[in-house]
């Protein structure tokens, strides 16, 4: 498999890993939460690295995966008080676990180089030197695990989908049919987490927050199904994959940088030209309801006189 195979195959997998999700976010309004776990994981890393003394990306993730899950139930249980709206639970935990983070580093680390970029962060452009062996065959080690999460997180979405479609669409009505939202918000969360922590080595955490709610976002104004929803952010994702990789490659350009911004650039057409809810869609229904009014206003020189 060529180097430009796994870096696209690696993104897309990404892509669609975030997609199964990232409809959901987006409908239940909580989308900064990618970016949330990829701050609220430096205590995880920190931890990791005390614990275990070294900086193995197996131990890093998981100490990065455990502060995730706690980062989405700190998040979760703020909201369920009913005394903080989601924005300002999201505000108000990962900065906390942002700073436990970085006294973690001053207290305990601060002799010691953390490189949280080839740890944590990642750089898609080394995903095909990552490799392992298994029965003789060298295997790239970001397509084998985001495969096997590409593979969770379709299982997830498909046993729950009823109960996610519901108590996103209207949480009352879930209660009324014995589903509890709470438990399906905070299971939706932790796929989260897990998913943008076995990414971020892999892509980087900027891409993993872009290609969780961009593609959701421009899919949002695309349609109104979540089947197609769902469809249409796995497809915006590879094709912000397939065609970021050629666009750095011919500018001699960030991989990552270009992946993300062909996804800004999919959703900027989506807003303009939707044919439903895009800018443009809505410009020419306003000009032609006032059209349509002022043709409807009487004539101001008046009714003809009778003959």
């Amino acid at each position: 498999m060529s180097d430009a195979m796994v870096i696209v195959l690696t993104a897309g997998l990404v892509a669609t890993a975030c997609a199964l999700l990232g409809p959901f976010l987006v409908l239940r309004r909580v989308a900064l939460m990618g970016d949330a776990v990829s701050h609220a994981v430096l205590p995880g890393i920190v931890a990791a690295f005390l614990i275990f003394q070294t900086r193995a990306p197996l131990y890093v993730v998981l100490g990065a995966a455990v502060f995730a899950v706690i980062c989405v139930l700190a998040i979760e249980a703020l909201r369920a008080t009913g005394l903080v709206a989601s924005d300002a639970a999201i505000g108000l935990v990962f900065p906390a676990l942002f700073a436990l983070g970085v006294l973690g580093i001053h207290r305990y680390a601060d002799d010691i180089h953390l490189d949280l970029d080839s740890t944590i962060y990642g750089e898609i452009a080394f995903a095909p030197f990552r490799t392992f062996e298994l029965l003789g065959t060298e295997l790239v080690r970001s397509v084998i695990v985001m495969g096997i999460v590409c593979a969770i997180n379709l299982l997830f979405a498909t046993l729950f989908w009823k109960e996610l479609k519901v108590t996103s669409f209207d949480p009352e009505f879930a209660r009324t049919i014995r589903v509890s939202p709470r438990l399906l918000s905070r299971l939706l969360l932790i796929a989260v987490a897990v998913t943008a922590v076995t990414a971020f080595e892999s892509v980087g955490a900027i891409l993993v927050v872009t290609l969780l709610i961009v593609p959701a976002a421009a899919a949002y104004l695309l349609t109104d199904r979540l089947v197609a929803m769902v469809l249409i952010s796995v497809a915006l994702g590879w094709v912000s994959a397939v065609a970021g990789y050629w666009g750095a490659l011919r500018v001699d350009a960030s991989i990552a940088g270009s992946m993300g911004l062909v996804a800004a650039g999919l959703f900027a057409v989506a807003l303009l030209a939707s044919p439903r809810y895009g800018l443009l869609a809505r410009a020419v229904r306003r000009s032609r309801r006032r059209r349509a009014a002022v043709r409807a206003l009487p004539s101001p020189e008046g009714p003809e006189p009778a003959a």
